[in-house]
C-alpha cells in the first residue's frame, strides 16, 4: 500500500527537534531583518531558512505511522500534513513577495509578521494540549488582523483591520470558554485524553450541547460564514500575498478544528445548526462572486461558498474529504490571487456554434452526471455524506461537460473536453486514495445528523439553485433586480472601509518612500 514504507527511518523525536529548532531559526532570521542596517538582499537567505521547516515536516508526513504525545504535542500524520501545508504555501508566497512588494514602506515588517503567522498557526495544528491550541491560535489570528493592517497609514486598512479583530476575538474567545468548559468536566487538558470514550462520557447534555456550539461558533468566524463574512470582505485592501496565506490553514482552519474535536459532535444540534448556515453561505457566496466586478471579491466570494461546503462535509462526518477539500481549495485559490495582478478579461468576438448540436451534448452531459451521481449514492445510500456527495458530483460533471464538452470547438475541441474530464477524474481519485491511506487511522467519523436534516439541506441547495437559475434567465425581473443588489450590498464593503483615492500614497510621495 501507498506509504506503507517510510522514506527515511528518522525517529519522531529527531525530526520535532529538527523542526522546532528551525522555526525559531526563521523567526530569529526574520527578525534581524527588521534592522535597517541588515541589507535588502538578505531576504534571498532569509527564505532559504524559512525553506527548511516544510522540507523537515513532510519528511515527517512520510515517516509517522502511529500517534506520539510529545509533551503538549500531539504528532500524527494530520498533524504533519497540516504543518507541511501552512509552511509550504507560506515559504511560496514569501518567495512570491519578495519582488511584489519591493519598495512598500512595510517589506521588512511584512516578512516578519508573515514568519511569525505561519510559525505560530503550524504549532497550533502540532498542538496536545488544549492551552498550547488555544494560545497557538490566538497568536495566528493576532499575526492575520496585524498583516491585514500592514498599510497603517492607510485609514481604510485599519478599519479592516478594527472589524476583523472584533469578529477573531469573538470566535478566540468562543474557543477558549469551550476549551475551559471541556476541562472543567473531564479534567483533562490533553487531547489525547479529554476526547476518549470515557472522558467524554461524563459529559451531559446540556455540556456537550454547549461546548459543540461554542466550536461551531469559533469555527465558522474564520470561514467566514454567514452572518460572519464581513470580515472577508473588507479584508480584500490587504495585500494580495496576505490574501494568498489566509487560505493555508487560515480560514480553511474550521475543517482541521473540527476534525480535532470529532469525537464531540454526535450529529444533533451543533451539527444541524452548522449545516444550515453552511447551506446558506454557500447560496450567498456563490451568488456574490457572481455579481461582484472585482476580481478579488469574486473570489472571496467563492471562498465563503467553498468554505460552506467544506463545513457540511464535516457535519456529515466526512472530515478526510473535509481535509482534502481544504488541501486543494489552499492551493488552488492561493495561486488564483497570486496570480490577480494579470486578471485581465479580454473581449473576444464569439464565434457561432450549431444551437443544435450543443443542446443534444447539454442532455447527455446531464443524463451522464444523473447516471455518475446515482451510482456514486448506490454506493452507500444511508450515508448523509453520500447523498451530497453524489449531488455535487452529478452536478459539477454536468457543468463541467456543458463548458468543456457541449461548447467545445468542433470535434476536437469536444475531444479535448472529454480528455480533460477523464483526467482530471483519474488524478481526482489518485488523490483521494492518497490521502485516505494517509488519514484514514487518525480521523475519527463521527455520527452523522438524521437524514431528514440532510434531505432539507439538499432541498435548500437545489432551491437556492432553482431560484438563482430562474432569475438569471428573467433579467428584466423585478426579483432580478432585488436579489442582484442585495447580493451586491452583501459583497460590499462598509463605507467606512472604502476609499476612492489612496490617499496614503501622498503622504508617502512626499516623505520619499523611506524604507
Amino acid at each position: 500500500m501507498l506509504f506503507e514504507r517510510r522514506l527515511f527511518d528518522v525517529s519522531s523525536s529527531l525530526l520535532l527537534s529538527v523542526f522546532l529548532m528551525m522555526l525559531v531559526v526563521s523567526g530569529i532570521s526574520s527578525l534581524l531583518f527588521l534592522h535597517p542596517r541588515v541589507p535588502l538582499r538578505f531576504v534571498r537567505i532569509h527564505i532559504g531558512v524559512v525553506a527548511v521547516p516544510p522540507l523537515v515536516a513532510l519528511l515527517a508526513v512520510t515517516n509517522t505511522r502511529t500517534t506520539e504525545v510529545v509533551g503538549p504535542l500531539y504528532l500524527d500524520t494530520l498533524a504533519w500534513l497540516m504543518a507541511f501545508f501552512v509552511l509550504f504555501i507560506g515559504l511560496i508566497i514569501q518567495r512570491f513577495s519578495v519582488r511584489y512588494l519591493m519598495g512598500d514602506r512595510s517589506y521588512r515588517k511584512y516578512f516578519t509578521l508573515f514568519t511569525f503567522t505561519t510559525s505560530v498557526a503550524s504549532i497550533a495544528w502540532l498542538s496536545g494540549d488544549f492551552r498550547l491550541m488555544v494560545i497557538s491560535w490566538g497568536a495566528t489570528l493576532l499575526g492575520l488582523i496585524l498583516l491585514i493592517k500592514l498599510n497603517s497609514g492607510w485609514k481604510v486598512a485599519s478599519e479592516a483591520a478594527k472589524v476583523t479583530g472584533r469578529l477573531f476575538t469573538l470566535s478566540w474567545f468562543s474557543l477558549f470558554f469551550a476549551v475551559i468548559w471541556l476541562f472543567q468536566v473531564t479534567g483533562q487538558w490533553q487531547l489525547s485524553l479529554a476526547l476518549t470514550n470515557e472522558s467524554l462520557a461524563q459529559l451531559g447534555v446540556w455540556d456537550r450541547t454547549g461546548v459543540n456550539l461554542l466550536i461551531v461558533l469559533a469555527v465558522i468566524i474564520p470561514a467566514a460564514q454567514w452572518p460572519f463574512h464581513r470580515w472577508l470582505i473588507e479584508s480584500v485592501v490587504a495585500p494580495t500575498p496576505v490574501s494568498a496565506i489566509m487560505h493555508a490553514g487560515l480560514v480553511n482552519a474550521g475543517g482541521i478544528m473540527l476534525t480535532r474535536f470529532s469525537p464531540l459532535f454526535n450529529g444533533e444540534i451543533a451539527s444541524i445548526l452548522l449545516l444550515i448556515l453552511a447551506s446558506i453561505s454557500v447560496l450567498i457566496g456563490s451568488g456574490i462572486s457572481l455579481v461582484q466586478v472585482d476580481y478579488k471579491r469574486q473570489l472571496v466570494g467563492s471562498t465563503i461558498g467553498q468554505m460552506g461546503f467544506m463545513l457540511i462535509q464535516c457535519a456529515l462526518g466526512a472530515y478526510i474529504a473535509a481535509i482534502i477539500h481544504l488541501i486543494l481549495h489552499g492551493l488552488f485559490k492561493a495561486t488564483l490571487f497570486l496570480q490577480a495582478g494579470s486578471a485581465v478579461r479580454r473581449f473576444e468576438v464569439s464565434k457561432s456554434v450549431n444551437e443544435r448540436s450543443s443542446y443534444l451534448w447539454i442532455i447527455a452531459g446531464r443524463a451522464l452526471g444523473l447516471v455518475v451521481g446515482v451510482a456514486f449514492w448506490l454506493i452507500a445510500p444511508g450515508e448523509g455524506y453520500q447523498l451530497i456527495s453524489a449531488l455535487i458530483l452529478g452536478w459539477s460533471l454536468s457543468v463541467s461537460w456543458t463548458q468543456l464538452v457541449a461548447f467545445g470547438e468542433g470535434r476536437i475541441g469536444k475531444i479535448a473536453g472529454v480528455s480533460f474530464l477523464g483526467g482530471a477524474a483519474i488524478i481526482y481519485f489518485f488523490i483521494h486514495s492518497l490521502f485516505y491511506e494517509m488519514l484514514h487511522t487518525t480521523v475519527y467519523q463521527s455520527v452523522q445528523p438524521p437524514m431528514t436534516v440532510v434531505i432539507l439541506v439538499i432541498c435548500l441547495l437545489l432551491l437556492g439553485s432553482a431560484i438563482g437559475a430562474w432569475v438569471a434567465r428573467n433579467t428584466s425581473s423585478v426579483s432580478f433586480a432585488v436579489i442582484y443588489l442585495w447580493l451586491v450590498r452583501l459583497g460590499e464593503a462598509k463605507p467606512k472601509s472604502v476609499e476612492s483615492h489612496p490617499n496614503y500614497l501622498k503622504h508617502y510621495l512626499t516623505q520619499g518612500g523611506k524604507q
